[in-house]
């Protein structure tokens, strides 16, 4: 395979600034993409935006964007096509959770309002944005790919995390839908992460130690999750190695989810 599978190619990353966005940023440009970080932080948004710079040579392009809100989609998208002359990949990764750890009896509905819309209405808002030019793109045999951010808590739902499970079980139902949609042209896939070193447990292993702990539980080939682990498998599914799959669900969890 060509080391440099994405030049001359676009690349969109919600949630670009940091976890899975930020090492995606790496990635893709060392495959030859240039790259809009599309993210809600500024400031988080700013520093990624010049680290991964320092690494490529490629474009790395910053927009400050709240996926939920429909008018700044439209406008990180307008803005995207006029910075990228396409979008082969779109990273659909921005989301966020409750940590208020209620059961589902409890969640308030500004919470409910609020995850649902950054993790489920947020994919398909940034997904329409895009894709009706990404599908009429003259790339061959493929016009471009979509990859999902969903989790593992679609398989084992956790009873203190019950909105941030709902919503992205829809994210797995909604890219199986946009699959069947934009086939042949477009493939879409989702990924779902276990427990990796990011910020949402504060980048601290000690933190998901202790989590295991208290909860008894062992991930069968020993390790915490990394960003990377969680990157390769985006790098897979970005390669012409993928092209004849779409609309599945890939596990990234060190065998957690058996």
């Amino acid at each position: 395979m060509d080391e440099k599978f994405l030049e001359g190619k676009g690349a969109v990353i919600t949630g670009g600034a940091s976890g899975f966005g930020r090492g995606a940023a790496y990635t893709l440009t060392e495959k030859g993409a240039d790259v809009v970080l599309a993210d809600i932080n500024e400031e988080l948004l700013e520093e990624t935006t010049t680290k991964v710079e320092q690494t490529t040579t490629k474009k790395v392009i910053p927009i400050v964007c709240d996926v939920s809100i429909s008018d700044q989609v439209k406008a990180m998208a307008k803005q995207t096509f006029e910075e990228l002359n396409n979008v082969f990949i779109l990273f659909n990764n921005a989301g966020t959770a409750d940590y208020s750890l209620r059961d589902i009896t409890q969640v308030k509905e500004v919470d409910w309002d609020r995850i649902l819309n950054v993790n489920l209405k947020g994919q398909w808002l940034v997904a329409n944005s895009l894709l009706k030019k990404m599908r009429k793109q003259p790339f061959e045999p493929l016009a471009g790919k979509m990859i999902c951010t969903s989790s593992m808590g679609t398989k084992q739902l956790s009873p203190i995390l019950p909105t941030y499970c709902i919503s992205k079980v829809g994210v797995i139902a909604m890219a199986k839908l946009f699959a069947k949609a934009l086939a042949p042209k477009i493939t879409v896939n989702t990924i779902l992460p276990g427990i990796h070193t990011t910020g949402i447990y504060l980048n601290s292993e000690d933190l998901i130690r202790t989590m295991l702990k208290a909860g008894n539980t062992r991930i069968p080939l020993g390790r915490i999750g990394t960003v990377e682990d969680v990157t390769n498998v985006l790098m897979s599914l970005a390669s012409p190695a993928s092209d004849y799959i779409t609309g599945q669900e890939f596990l990234v969890t060190g065998g957690l989810a058996i």
